[in-house]
C-alpha cells in the first residue's frame, strides 16, 4: 500500500515524532512517503529508514483557538494566504490521484486541506486523519471536527478522550479507532551530566509556553515551595520556548506585553533561583532522565501528551491535572489531581523528594505501563490494520 503522510511539524513536535515512530515499525506491506511543512530532524530520521521525505513549506494548516477574536484573525490570515498554496495543492492533487492508495493527514489542523482534496478528487482517493490535540470546545472547533469527519474516510484518535470529544462536538459517531502513541524503549538515554551535578530534587517541564498548557503555573508551585521553606531543595528545569504570548491576566500579562519570558516572570515573583531555562532543545529526554519528576499542570486537564508518555518511559513519575488515568494514575504511576492547586502540588513534590522508595515505585510502574500500552510493534500493527480496513471498505463502496 502506497501511503502519503502529511506532517506539519517536521520532527519538532509530538505529532511529528509519533508519526515517525509509527512508520518506523510499519509492516513491509506499506510503502510510505512523508511530506513535511517544516525542515527539521524528521528528514534525517526518515532517510535512515529509506522513507522518502520532502519539505513543503506552503502546506496550509490551521486549528481553532479559545478566543473569538484570535479565531477571526487566524482564519482571515489563512484565507488571505490560501491562494499562495496553489502550487502545493496542485502537486498534492496530482500525486494523490496517481501515486498513492491512501493520504494520511497527521494532524487535525489540516482539515481544510482535506476538505479541499476531497472536493478536488471526490471518491477517487482514500483519506484518513489523526486527531492529536485537545482543542477548546467552541463553535470553531465544532466546525473543524465536522469538516474533518466529513472529508476523510477514517480517523485515528490518540486516546479515548479525543474520540469522545469529537463525537460530542460532531453530534454523531465518527468512523475511527483509538491508537495510543508509540514511545520507544529509552534504556539507552544518558541523563544530562550537568543536571546530575546538581543535588537538588529536579522537576522537568518540556512544554513550549502556552497559557492553556499551564506553564506559568510552574511559578505558582515554586512560590508554594518557597512558602514551605523548601525553595533551596528544588530545581525546575524548563526545556522549551518560554516567550510569553497572548492575553493573560495580572503580572503575567504585563510582562508579556513587554515581550518578556517565563524566566522574567519567575524573577519578578522572586523564585528565579529555582529555575533553569534551557530554551528549545532537540531532544528533551536526557534532561527529563536527569530529573526526579515531570510537572504538567495543564489547564486543558490532558495528562496524556507525548511529554507525559516519554517521561513515564524513562521511569520518571508525572505530576499532572485531569481525570483520565489510563497513563498517569494517582498513587500508582504518578500524582494526578482533578483540579490544580499549587499548594497541593508543592506538597506532593515534597512527599516525592522525602520518599525515594515511593518515587522509584511510581517511576517503575509508569515505565511498565507505557511499555505495555505504547510499544511500537503492537501500535504500528493496529495502524496498519486500520489503514487496510479503510482502503478495503472504500473499494467496496
Amino acid at each position: 500500500m502506497r501511503v502519503l503522510c502529511l506532517d506539519i511539524e517536521g520532527g519538532f513536535g509530538g505529532s511529528s515524532r509519533s508519526l515517525y515512530e509509527s512508520l518506523r515499525f510499519i509492516g513491509p506491506d506499506f510503502c510510505p512517503e512523508v511530506w513535511c511543512r517544516k525542515a527539521g530532524p524528521a528528514q534525517q530520521r526518515y532517510s535512515q529508514l529509506d522513507i522518502p521525505s520532502v519539505v513543503h513549506t506552503d502546506m496550509p494548516h490551521i486549528s481553532s483557538l479559545p478566543l473569538l477574536s484570535r479565531n477571526l484573525f487566524i482564519y482571515y490570515k489563512f484565507a488571505a494566504n490560501w491562494r499562495r498554496t496553489s502550487n502545493f495543492r496542485s502537486e498534492l492533487a496530482a500525486r494523490s490521484d496517481t501515486d498513492f492508495d491512501l493520504i494520511h493527514f497527521n494532524h487535525e489542523g489540516l482539515f481544510l486541506l482535506a476538505q479541499w482534496l476531497r472536493r478536488a478528487l471526490g471518491s477517487r482517493i482514500t483519506m484518513t486523519a489523526h486527531v492529536r490535540t485537545h482543542l477548546p470546545e467552541n463553535a470553531f472547533t465544532r466546525w473543524q471536527y465536522r469538516g474533518l469527519a466529513n472529508a476523510v474516510d477514517g480517523t485515528v484518535f490518540i486516546t479515548e478522550m479525543e474520540r469522545n470529544r469529537v463525537r460530542r462536538l460532531v453530534g454523531k459517531d465518527v468512523v475511527g479507532k483509538v491508537i495510543y502513541n508509540i514511545v520507544s524503549n529509552d534504556d539507552d538515554v544518558i541523563p544530562c551530566l550537568e543536571l546530575q551535578a546538581d543535588t537538588r530534587f529536579k522537576i522537568a517541564s518540556t512544554s513550549n509556553f502556552a497559557y492553556v498548557r499551564g506553564t506559568d503555573r510552574l511559578v505558582d508551585v515554586a512560590l508554594e515551595l518557597k512558602k514551605m521553606s523548601a525553595d533551596t531543595r528544588f530545581l525546575i528545569v524548563v526545556a522549551g520556548h518560554s516567550k510569553l504570548t497572548g492575553r493573560m491576566p495580572g503580572q503575567l500579562g504585563e510582562i508579556a506585553t513587554r515581550g518578556g519570558t517565563l524566566a522574567d516572570y519567575a524573577e519578578a515573583r522572586g523564585v528565579g533561583h529555582m529555575f533553569k531555562f534551557l530554551g528549545h532543545v532537540p531532544d528533551t529526554r536526557p534532561y527529563v532522565s536527569g530529573c526526579q519528576a515531570l510537572l504538567r499542570p495543564s489547564r486543558g486537564n490532558d495528562p496524556w501528551g507525548r511529554e507525559v508518555l516519554e517521561a513515564m518511559a524513562l521511569g520518571v513519575p508525572v505530576v499532572s491535572t485531569g481525570k483520565y488515568n489510563r497513563f498517569v494514575e494517582d498513587g500508582v504511576t504518578g500524582v494526578l489531581r482533578s483540579t490544580f492547586d499549587a499548594g497541593d502540588f508543592a506538597a506532593a513534590l515534597i512527599r516525592l523528594a522525602d520518599d525515594q522508595s515511593l518515587q522509584e515505585s511510581l517511576g517503575q510502574t509508569a515505565r511498565f505501563r507505557v511499555q505495555g500500552l505504547c510499544n511500537g510493534p503492537d501500535r504500528a500493527a493496529e495502524l496498519s490494520r486500520f489503514w487496510s480496513s479503510v482502503v478495503e471498505r472504500k473499494t467496496k463502496q
